[in-house]
């Protein structure tokens, strides 16, 4: 489809016309720094806001850091911030293609301040892309998807979409693609590249052409469609040839190699990709010297050349260490693994597939535990989240209109009318405050009841059943598992939910952690007949972190006899007493346990239960009470713990 573009000429066109004159003599022509110096004197002097003009004069220095760090210099102390933006993402590129990521972080996130001072959105979406990318290739998926998102949300709703900004949702679709593609999910991810493909085939930026049709061909690949696969891979080797693209040749070798293993065609294989390591080896990115070492090693695996294959799998380890790429780390290990194993050496074979299955659980299961957590989260933090703006925006109308009121009063009123409006725009600004702070205080408590880590243990625990062919079992706790969910979410809504609706939920949650337990904690539920436990209403999820410190610093210590006993009472006829007693190590010895372990980990959960316990009593005369006290046995040795909670009930 061919699409006709209507220029006007302007100042624009004027500029970039003299700038492509001045690059041709920079850049093509002249053999000094002078020249370049001069070049540089004259793009300040006329200063372009646009990136591809910027790219088309500067293009011939993109590997020249020297001279990028005086495009720097000159930019900073002449305050021409595109200029300096443009040679801080160029450099930002050089080093992550060198895989100095930190460097590169530092020079991107200099370069996205630059931009957003400059107020260039078009500069600021690319800087939000860069790092986007440099962090997807970190394996820092949250990160990645953040930025990506922001410079997608950026571009799409700007009010008009250049040339530029159309490029960079086409960037922004691409990595999104490859971050669902880092989390297996291959169906999302290939609509997000034919999105992508389809702006750049408008664009016909063959750039962009060559790494959408990778990027399918990847995805095929993993779907188990070696010849459509085969067939993008080859679309991209092309376009990859016209732009003279060193690197994109070396990924769609590897590529096609790994393709022609899978289909068994292993002299084919170890061709094309020898060819591919030799040019990651040339062009110096350590991402894809990696990659190349391993996928080279698996050839010779394949052709049962196994000392060179082991040669070049420790040598592409090595790299993937030094430089913390994760995945190639992880695929080493396992091809390592299987080296050994042709070899007779078990006991070696062994430790790689252990530390390959370690290392892919870690990667794994982060990626899929952020994933399924923002999914689970998103809707009641955006809801919470609007009304806390709506609540921000609520209080500025009313100071506008304590404004207003105040001229209108001095004209109109005297000043005990002015006194009483005052009073009360205070008062309900106290109001909107405390409202405010209470919806912040239930997104935290959901944040914390929806713990990653427990989410992921919990199904880590069901998923050994399954592995372990227990049926009934995996079923009977997923049921429990899904049930607790659900009771999170629905409670996370509500403010106060009755005394039988928290019991039943502790119940379940200590049935979900006491898997991790085998089984082993006694959970006693003791309740006063005297209490009507549909009618007390008590905070919602109010009981679960002091269960979570009893299992987790009392008991978790502990080698057997463990329980936990959580009793609810009426002791008097303004307050409802619910005590709980763990028999764990006590406070103490938690405490010295805590502080040799190397990582610390900080709980937040009593101290948002408290604050919301000190919002839930607002509404009574009397106030809560917690009390923590130590157990100790006869002979004054740490018997457990017992947390004794007086809540306020009508």
């Amino acid at each position: 489809m061919k699409t006709v573009l209507n220029f006007k000429i302007s100042k624009n066109a004027l500029v970039l016309v003299t700038l492509c004159l001045l690059s041709n003599f920079s850049f093509s022509q002249q053999q000094n720094i002078q020249g370049f110096y001069k070049t540089v004197d004259s793009v300040i002097k006329l200063k372009p806001r646009s990136q591809s003009i910027l790219d088309s004069v500067f293009i011939g220095i993109k590997q020249d850091t020297i001279k990028l760090s005086y495009l720097v210099h000159k930019s900073h102390h002449s305050s021409y911030l595109e200029g300096e933006c443009f040679a801080l993402n160029s450099l930002g590129t050089y080093f992550r293609n060198i895989s100095n990521y930190d460097q590169a972080i530092n020079l991107y996130s200099r370069a996205l301040s630059v931009a957003i001072e400059s107020k260039n959105l078009e500069m600021e979406v690319i800087s939000l892309n860069m790092l986007g990318v440099v962090y997807r290739r970190m394996d820092a998926i949250r990160s990645a998807l953040d930025y990506h998102k922001q410079a997608l949300d950026l571009a799409e709703n700007a009010p008009v979409k250049t040339l530029e900004l159309r490029r960079s949702i086409a960037v922004s679709q691409n990595s999104m693609g490859n971050i669902y593609t880092a989390l297996k999910q291959y169906d999302l991810a290939l609509i997000q590249f034919y999105k992508s493909l389809a702006v750049e085939e408008e664009l016909n930026n063959k750039l962009g052409l060559a790494i959408n049709n990778h990027n399918i061909g990847y995805a095929k690949e993993k779907l188990g469609f070696y010849d459509e696969a085969m067939e993008y891979y080859n679309k991209s080797l092309l376009f990859n040839y016209e732009i003279d693209s060193e690197i994109g040749i070396v990924i769609c070798f590897n590529s096609i190699g790994k393709v022609y293993i899978f289909q068994e065609k292993y002299y084919e294989a170890n061709h094309v990709i020898q060819d591919g390591l030799s040019r990651s080896i040339k062009a110096n990115d350590q991402f894809y010297i990696a990659i190349s070492y391993i996928n080279y090693g698996l050839t010779q695996l394949r052709l049962n050349n196994l000392e060179q294959a082991e040669t070049n799998l420790i040598q592409g380890l090595e790299i993937a260490k030094k430089f913390n790429l994760k995945s190639s780390e992880i695929e080493a290990y396992k091809y390592l693994a299987e080296v050994h194993e042709k070899k007779g050496e078990f006991d070696i074979a062994l430790n790689n597939y252990r530390k390959h299955v370690s290392l892919d659980e870690i990667l794994t299961g982060e990626r899929n535990i952020q994933y399924v957590n923002d999914l689970i989260i998103k809707y009641e933090t955006e809801k919470k989240n609007n009304q806390i703006k709506e609540l921000a925006s609520e209080n500025e109308i009313v100071k506008l209109r304590l404004e207003k009121n105040k001229r209108t009063l001095l004209l109109s009123l005297l000043g005990a009318g002015l006194v009483f409006i005052t009073l009360y725009v205070l008062y309900r600004q106290r109001q909107l405050k405390n409202e405010k702070k209470i919806l912040t205080l239930e997104q935290e408590m959901l944040r914390n009841q929806m713990n990653p880590h427990f989410i992921f243990n919990s199904l880590n625990s069901i998923k050994l059943y399954i592995i372990n062919n227990e049926k009934e079992n995996a079923v009977y706790y997923l049921n429990k598992f899904s049930k607790l969910i659900r009771k999170i979410l629905i409670a996370s809504t509500e403010k106060e939910i009755s005394l039988e609706d928290e019991i039943e939920t502790m119940s379940l949650y200590m049935n979900i952690e006491n898997i991790r337990f085998s089984n082993e904690i006694d959970y006693h539920v003791e309740i006063d007949k005297d209490l009507n436990m549909s009618s007390i209403k008590v905070p919602s999820l109010i009981l679960q972190p002091f269960l979570e410190n009893a299992i987790w610093h009392g008991l978790s210590a502990k080698t057997q006899n463990k329980k936990i006993e959580l009793v609810a009472q009426k002791n008097s006829p303004t307050h409802l007493t619910i005590t709980i007693s763990d028999n764990g190590i006590g406070r103490a010895a938690a405490d010295i346990i805590k502080n040799q372990k190397k990582i610390k980990q900080h709980s937040i959960g009593i101290h948002i239960t408290k604050a919301r316990l000190e919002n839930f009593s607002k509404n009574f005369k009397e106030d809560y009470h917690i009390s923590i006290r130590d157990l100790y046995d006869s002979d004054n040795v740490a018997a457990g713990t017992q947390v004794i909670l007086n809540i306020p009930i009508k």
